[in-house]
């Protein structure tokens, strides 16, 4: 994200994206949150990325360098808040859970005319409200910053569904499996394990959005099943991936 566009106010609006399609890198002075009412929504920051479907959103701090970016057909519904407006007291992208009420009142705010009106006050407050009880969500693959990481996290970027041990990996990167379990605790704040259960959800979310079966999905992200990938989906999401909002 080399040229970076500031819009000083984050925007209240719709936006419809095509498959594919992005928002390049830009900053707001405003807080934002972000939520795809269809679709799977993909957030870039130079911290790593985020990758969700449409029953959560991203929470984008005032200041924040960010990019968006389309998988399947995307309905965007974009919330700006100024900066003195931040009822979970956030100071990172986050991922939080939009319940059946949240995600009316984010896509009727986002459709109503942009004015002073009481009605329009009214139905901020409420959504304020909502927001201060949305649960969060640690659906954040982080950038690794040291070297033999960053290469073994290219590596499975490249192709999910390797099983190799984090020892086998290690060959291939010049650094022993201890060096690299401390580095994935110590730089990312995760272990191996819950780092590549991450990237391969965030990859079969990409996967489901292009309308790929489950079965498919399960075996391109390195699960040994589809029943094996169902649970772990069911288990982060709340709901399977053939009831996906992207499906």
């Amino acid at each position: 994200m080399t040229q970076v566009r500031h819009t000083p106010i984050a925007p209240t609006c719709t936006r419809r994206l095509a498959p594919g399609g992005a928002i390049d890198a830009h900053r707001h002075d405003d807080h934002q949150i972000v939520y795809a009412g269809r679709g799977v929504l993909a957030v870039t920051t130079s911290a790593g990325s985020w990758v969700v479907p449409g029953n959560r959103a991203i929470w984008v701090p005032a200041g924040t360098v960010h990019a968006h970016q389309a998988h399947g057909e995307l309905d965007l519904h974009l919330v700006g808040l100024p900066a003195t407006d931040n009822p979970l007291g956030l100071d990172v992208p986050t991922v939080l859970a939009v319940g059946p009420l949240l995600r009316e009142l984010i896509i009727a705010y986002t459709h109503a005319p942009d004015d002073d009106s009481p009605e329009r006050s009214r139905l901020r407050a409420v959504l304020l409200d909502q927001l201060r009880a949305c649960p969060q969500q640690a659906l954040h693959l982080p950038t690794p910053a040291s070297p033999p990481l960053r290469a073994l996290c290219e590596i499975l970027q490249a192709d999910p569904a390797d099983n190799r041990t984090l020892a086998e990996l290690g060959r291939q990167v010049g650094a022993s499996d201890r060096t690299l379990s401390r580095l994935f605790r110590s730089d990312l704040g995760m272990s191996f394990p819950q780092w590549r259960t991450q990237l391969r959800l965030q990859h079969a979310l990409v996967l489901l959005a292009g309308k790929k079966s489950v079965t498919t999905v399960a075996y391109r992200c390195g699960w040994s099943s589809a029943s094996a990938f169902i649970a772990v989906f069911r288990r982060t999401f709340g709901h399977t991936p053939g009831s996906h909002p992207a499906d």
